[in-house]
């Protein structure tokens, strides 16, 4: 489905469960696209302990754009997003994340957007080749509880265990957690039980 933003369309493409405890609102990262091996896997994961997927496409990519602008722009789109979702979906909790700049926005919006935790895939701890510029203030912002799964090569950084209610740091996964997408899923469904 196509839901009007300020910033213009995002596309939102729901698998609803059978009897659906919680909804799981996934995005992608700034490159990429909401069928990335690992938001595929969580959506298969969460789906079978449950939980109605939404993966949004978020209106920055659907203009074409490569890069999603600025951090206020892009929140206040997914907003939007996350006020037509819960109009379409009423009652369920909502779980909300996505994978590295969608884990950012997922941190910024949670308690704007009422969700009662988050999914952060690959969190982007400091922007490309900058060490010393740390983005955990976004983690611990959140004002919920917060998942981090990351690899231990990932060049952008791991977040450290204070900085989230969970971080499991996978041996041998990159930026793109392809390597063992299922065993990504495996981590957020279990953890998303919890708040069904």
């Amino acid at each position: 489905m196509q839901v009007m933003t300020p910033r213009g369309p995002a596309l939102v493409e729901i698998d609803e469960a059978a009897r659906p405890r919680l909804l799981l609102v996934l995005t992608h990262g700034s490159a990429g696209g909401v069928d990335a091996p690992d938001l595929l896997a969580v959506r298969d994961a969460a789906l079978a302990v449950g939980a109605s997927v939404a993966r949004v496409t978020q209106a920055f990519r659907v203009a074409g754009a490569r890069a999603p602008g600025s951090p206020a722009r892009q929140d206040e789109a997914w907003e939007a997003v996350l006020d037509e979702l819960r109009t379409r979906l009423p009652g369920l909790p909502v779980v909300q994340g996505g994978r590295s700049n969608g884990a950012r926005v997922a941190c910024r919006t949670a308690k704007a957007v009422g969700a009662v935790a988050v999914v952060a895939l690959a969190f982007p701890l400091h922007p490309p080749g900058k060490p010393d510029r740390s983005r955990a203030g976004e983690l611990r912002g959140a004002g919920v509880d917060v998942l981090v799964v990351n690899g231990d090569r990932d060049p952008f950084g791991v977040p450290d265990a204070e900085d989230a209610a969970r971080l499991v740091v996978l041996p041998g996964e990159g930026h793109d957690l392809k390597r063992d997408p299922a065993r990504v899923g495996e981590i957020v469904a279990e953890w998303i039980t919890r708040y069904a």
